[in-house]
């Protein structure tokens, strides 16, 4: 088989229990077939529109040879260096898929300004803008963060005396207004299937044209792919993506009552398949985090505090070489461990993502609240308010509150404690960082020391491309969070070509919009700490965190 799942412990009870109910409603073979009507009446006109990530396989077959003549184009020209500016699904597929074949793909998923120069710059080893093709990745066609890129990439092209016509490759829906426009103006396009939402594209254009280009091999990743068509087409107690969907999405009794562990710890342990978790992440947290249930991805080390402290409402998820072995070398009691290749994985998780929304009675193809923030940025850079001030700032580093009760203690470390003991029981953490991680990348070891000190699981996401993911569980799954945002000062900005807004205002607006709609719009717990000298203070925060 090319995709492996192991049980032991409490999770084969909940897995043997529910499966008979999804093998009798014929679950796989319903989404195989396109059958609209699983989710429900009222997710059934959504639906009928996104099941076209079931035939991604197939319709794909025909773009690996135009992206492998392109690739073969751009390098007879010594255009070797490849970048991606996408958000959420659009660049996280694209980014495991890189990963794990070894070939470089510099993604740029921020509006951190400078970040956006580091991917325009490049570096002596890779090459600079010379040697670079930007691929523009966008289902919409009108996210900012994409177009913000697309915009200084090609005044950075003209500026060198290239046409940006010959650099920019884009992939959007066919219709979309960057479909329009790009065609208009003369780009190289590469339409996706528009009956595939974002975070279900890894096998179509958005997660092959990238990564082909980088130098993955594609047709194999299809190729792989196809090997498990059959496995999760056919309703069986031996169909791992209704073993994984149990897993993840059943209830085990207790003491008389059902109770689900509705956090998801996901660990990556000895397999070749790198960054997987962040994948999972947001194709699960974005399919299934609304109408106030969910399944919240925390993504963990083998080493993390949670695999200590052992949470009753976590499941760990453990992605290995080889499940069916791993277990007789390791004690694993409680865990689901799965292996498989990479073309397996991204598939058996949709198919399992799918039928968990399912499970849980919500659809899992819709956002609802993935526009709140958007909108509260838009509003942000139209209206220009004054910055709020700090409820206090001690060594440089600022503190905003939602509640001034959190900013009593007038210290760093007694906010967060502050801030810890509005987690309920049941409750997490998510740290969200608004900053250049390309400076800061310690941060996120943050995670760590957060989880152990608040003895909660904890998320972390860069900011804003969490928005484009764990977002929308945020504001539409259980109302158990508190947020810790950490945003920075810099001299570094940049302008957005034909914008009124510079990319410095862009990220701290939607730092600003988000943890309006969080705490404002949804009642959620939210500290905001602005590091105004980063590379020093950040070790400040560390010890706070502590």
């Amino acid at each position: 088989m090319s995709f492996d799942i192991h049980l032991t412990g409490h999770v084969k009870s909940v897995v043997e229990a529910t499966l008979p109910g999804l093998i009798g409603d014929m679950v796989a073979s319903g989404i195989t077939a396109g059958d609209a009507s699983l989710w429900g009446p009222a997710a059934e006109a959504e639906a009928s529109k996104r099941l076209g990530w079931v035939q991604a396989v197939t319709v794909s077959r025909p773009l690996v040879a135009e992206i492998e003549a392109l690739r073969a184009e751009l390098i007879e020209k010594q255009v070797t260096r490849v970048v991606l500016a996408g958000m959420g699904g659009s660049s996280l597929a694209p980014e495991v898929i890189a990963q794990t074949a070894g070939v470089p793909l510099v993604i740029l998923d921020s509006t951190a300004p400078g970040q956006v120069l580091a991917a325009i710059d490049g570096d002596a080893e890779a090459g600079g803008l010379e040697r670079t093709v930007l691929v523009v990745s966008s289902k919409s066609g009108s996210t900012v963060e994409t177009d913000s890129a697309k915009r200084a990439f090609e005044a950075s092209f003209r500026d060198l005396g290239i046409d940006p016509l010959e650099r920019i490759v884009v992939v959007t829906d066919p219709g979309s207004p960057l479909d329009v426009s790009a065609r208009a103006e003369g780009y190289r396009v590469f339409n996706a299937d528009p009956t595939v939402g974002g975070r279900y594209s890894a096998l179509t254009a958005f997660g092959l044209v990238p990564a082909g280009l980088a130098g993955a091999d594609i047709a194999e990743l299809l190729d792989e792919a196809e090997a498990t068509l059959l496995e999760v087409a056919i309703d069986s107690p031996e169909n791992p993506a209704l073993v994984l969907a149990a897993a993840i999405a059943g209830s085990q009794s207790s003491n008389g009552a059902s109770a689900r562990r509705d956090k998801l710890g996901l660990i990556t342990d000895g397999t070749h398949i790198i960054g997987l978790p962040d994948w999972i992440e947001q194709l699960v947290a974005e399919s299934t985090g609304k109408q106030g249930t969910g399944i919240l991805p925390v993504v963990l080390l083998p080493v993390s505090p949670e695999l200590d402290s052992k949470p009753a409402d976590l499941q760990i998820v453990r992605l290995v070489d080889e499940a069916t072995r791993f277990h007789l070398f390791e004690h694993h009691e409680g865990e689901v461990l799965i292996s498989g290749s990479l073309g397996a994985q991204l598939l058996v998780w949709e198919y399992a993502t799918a039928i968990a929304g399912r499970m849980l009675g919500i659809d899992p193809f819709d956002q609802p609240d993935v526009e709140s923030a958007k909108a509260a940025t838009r509003a942000l850079l139209d209206a220009r308010p004054e910055r709020t001030a700090p409820a206090f700032a001690a060594d440089g580093v600022e503190v905003r509150v939602s509640d001034p009760a959190l900013a009593a203690s007038g210290t760093v470390a007694g906010v967060l404690d502050a801030l810890w003991a509005l987690v309920p029981a049941d409750g997490y953490v998510a740290i969200q960082a608004y900053v250049n991680r390309l400076d800061l990348p310690q941060l996120q070891g943050l995670r760590e020391l957060v989880a152990a000190d608040s003895g909660r699981p904890t998320t972390f996401g860069w900011g804003p491309r969490f928005l484009h993911s764990t977002g929308q569980y945020h504001k539409g799954g259980p109302a158990n969070g508190v947020f810790l945002q950490i945003t920075e000062r810099t001299d570094v900005d940049l302008e957005i070509p034909g914008r009124p807004f510079t990319f410095g205002e862009l990220i701290e607006a939607q730092a600003a919009g988000d943890a309006s709609v969080l705490s404002d719009g949804h009642g959620r717990p939210v500290v905001t700490i602005t590091l105004t000298d980063p590379q020093v203070e950040v070790l400040a925060l560390f010890e706070a965190a502590q």
